[in-house]
C-alpha cells in the first residue's frame, strides 16, 4: 500500500480511529500490529508469511538471548543461528540471482538460473531484516540487563508480551517498507498507552505536508523528466539537457526518499511514537564524510555500529581504517541491489572517504563549519560528484553509465527547452529547502513569530501545490531496494 494511494487515505482515519479507541495498551498495540500486516500483505498478501516469520524468529531469538540463565555457548549459538536466518532470508531474495551466476558452472547456470532470477524481491525485506539484527545484536551486549522497554522475560505472560512488542517493533507500518532503520534501543522504551490529547498535532501535520510535497509534487513530476535517463533514449539527447538530467535525478532521489522518511516520521507521531531522522539537509555537505552523516543516517548508523565498529574501526591503525570504510562501502552498496553497478557505486564512496580520510591527515586541515565562499564551492564540488555517481543508481548497467558520461561529452544539438523548464520549476523547491537550512544555521536569533509565520507561509503554499499540482503517482524508489 502506498502513503500516497487513495486506499492509504481510507486506511489512515480508520486505524487511527481504532488506536485511540482504548487507552489499553494491549489493544493499541495490537491495533498498530494488526494495521501494520494489512498494510504490508495489502498489494500481494503472500508477503505476509515473510514478515511473520521474521518476527517470530527474531522474537524467539531474543527471548533466548535475553533470558535469565542462559550459558554463554547457548547464547553465541542463538546469536549466529538467528544472524544466519535474517541474512540468509536476505540473500535469498535479495542476491540469489547474482549469487548463482558468480558461483554456479554455466551448465548449472543454464538449469537453474531462470528460476534463480525469477525469485521476486519482498517489499522493504532489506530494511525489516536489518532491525532484525539490530534487535538480536542489542540483546546479546544487553543479556539480563535487559533492552530499555524490553526486560527478559521471566515467565509465560511476558514472553508473549515479549512476542507482542518484538512483532510490533519489527511491523510498525509507517517505518516497515522504506525506513527509517529503527534501532531497537530506540523504538522500544516509547511502547506504552497513548493519549489523542498528547499528539503533537502541529508538528505531525506540518511534517506530513512537507513529506508529501516533496515527494508528490517534487519527486514525482521530475520523475516524468527523468524517465530520459535510458539507453538507449539518451544517446540522442544534446549535452546541456543531460546534464541537467544528472542533477534532477539526483533532486528527484533525494525528494522521494526523503519524502518517505518524513512521511513515516509523520505517521508515527500521529499514533504516538517517534522515529529517527533520516535527512539532515545531506546537499549542504562540504565533504563526503559529512554527507554520510546526513543522508540515510540511520542506514549510515547502522553501518557504522553493526559493521565498521566490529570490524576494528579506526582503532586499528590507519591502513584498517581505510580498508574497514572501503569494505562497508562496498556492502552498502550492494545492500541497495544486487547489481554491479551499486557495488561500483559503494566503492566509489569507499575509497572518497578513504581518500578524504587520508588527505586530512597528511595536511591536518582544519575542520571549519563556517559557512564562506571556500565552503561553498566545498559543497556544490561535493554536490556534483554525489549526484554524477547517483546515474548508477538510474543506469544498472556500468557500461551504460560510462555511456553517458561519454554523451555528455559528445553530444551537441540545440538544448530542448521543455525540459529544462520542468526541471529547473521542480528543482527548485529542493534547492531553497537546503538555501533556507543554511541560511537558518547561521542566524539563530530571529524571532520566534517570524519564524512561526514563515512556516505557517510555506506550509500553507506546499499544500496548496500537493492538491493542485501533484505529479502521476508511483512507487518510492527505495521499495526497489
Amino acid at each position: 500500500m502506498l502513503f500516497v494511494s487513495w486506499s492509504f487515505a481510507v486506511f489512515l482515519p480508520i486505524v487511527f480511529a481504532l488506536h485511540y479507541w482504548s487507552r489499553r495498551l494491549g489493544w493499541q498495540v495490537g491495533v498498530l500490529t494488526l494495521a501494520s500486516f494489512v498494510f504490508y500483505g495489502w498489494a500481494n498478501p503472500r508477503l505476509i508469511p515473510l514478515l511473520a516469520i521474521a518476527c517470530l524468529v527474531n522474537s524467539i531469538a531474543s527471548v533466548e538471548l535475553l533470558g535469565p540463565g542462559r550459558t554463554p555457548r547457548r547464547r553465541r549459538r542463538v546469536l549466529l543461528w538467528a544472524l544466519v536466518f535474517n541474512l540468509g532470508a536476505l540473500a535469498f531474495f535479495k542476491y540469489a540471482a547474482l549469487l548463482g551466476h558468480l558461483l554456479l558452472p554455466d551448465a548449472l547456470w543454464a538449469r537453474w538460473g531462470p528460476w534463480l532470477s525469477s525469485i521476486p524481491l519482498p517489499v522493504g525485506i532489506s530494511f525489516f531484516t536489518f532491525q532484525g539484527i539490530s534487535l538480536v545484536v542489542d540483546a546479546w551486549y544487553a543479556g539480563s540487563n535487559g533492552i530499555p522497554g524490553l526486560p527478559p522475560p521471566t515467565d509465560r505472560r511476558a514472553v508473549a508480551v515479549h512476542f507482542g512488542k518484538v512483532t510490533f517493533f519489527k511491523a510498525f507500518f509507517p517505518q516497515l517498507i522504506a525506513g527509517p532503520i529503527v534501532k531497537a534501543g530506540q523504538f522500544f522504551y516509547q511502547i506504552g498507552p497513548k493519549r489523542l490529547a498528547d499528539v503533537n498535532w502541529d508538528g505531525a501535520i506540518k511534517t506530513l505536508i512537507l513529506g508529501f510535497f516533496l515527494k508528490m509534487v517534487v519527486a514525482d513530476n521530475l520523475k516524468e523528466v527523468t524517465a530520459a535517463i535510458r539507453y538507449p533514449e539518451f544517446l540522442q539527447i544534446p549535452r546541456l539537457n543531460l546534464i541537467a538530467l544528472v542533477y534532477a535525478f539526483s533532486f528527484q532521489l533525494l525528494a522521494d526518499f526523503a519524502g518517505y522518511s518524513i512521511i513515516a516520521i509523520g505517521l508515527a507521531r500521529l499514533s504516538g511514537y517517534e522515529l529517527p531522522i533520516n535527512f539532515n539537509f545531506p546537499y549542504l555537505s562540504r565533504s563526503i564524510t559529512e554527507f554520510w552523516r546526513r543522508w540515510h543516517m540511520t542506514l549510515s548508523s547502522w553501518l557504522r555500529e553493526y559493521l565498521y565498529i566490529p570490524m576494528g574501526g579506526s582503532r586499528r591503525g590507519e591502513w584498517i581504517t581505510y580498508r574497514n570504510l572501503f569494505v562497508v562501502m562496498f556492502l552498502g552498496g550492494l545492500w541497495h541491489g544486487a547489481a554491479w553497478s551499486y557495488a561500483v557505486w559503494g566503492t566509489a564512496h569507499g575509497v572518497l572517504l578513504a581518500g578524504e580520510r587520508f588527505f586530512l591527515r597528511q595536511h591536518r586541515a582544519p575542520i571549519d563549519d563556517r559557512w564562506t565562499t571556500g565552503a561553498a564551492i566545498r559543497a556544490l564540488a561535493i554536490f556534483t560528484v554525489v549526484t554524477f555517481l547517483w546515474l548508477l543508481f538510474q543506469l544498472k548497467e556500468f557500461k551504460h553509465a560510462l555511456e553517458y558520461l561519454r554523451c555528455i561529452g559528445v553530444n551537441g544539438g540545440t538544448p530542448q527547452p521543455q525540459p529544462l523548464f520542468v526541471i529547473g520549476l521542480f528543482s527548485l523547491p529542493v534547492i531553497g529547502w537546503h538555501l533556507w537550512a543554511a541560511i537558518a544555521e547561521r542566524r539563530r536569533t530571529w524571532s520566534a513569530s517570524c519564524q512561526n509565520g514563515i512556516s505557517v507561509v510555506a506550509h500553507s503554499l506546499m499544500l496548496f501545490l500537493i492538491i493542485t499540482n501533484s505529479g502521476p503517482p508511483g512507487e518510492f524508489i527505495y521499495f526497489q531496494f
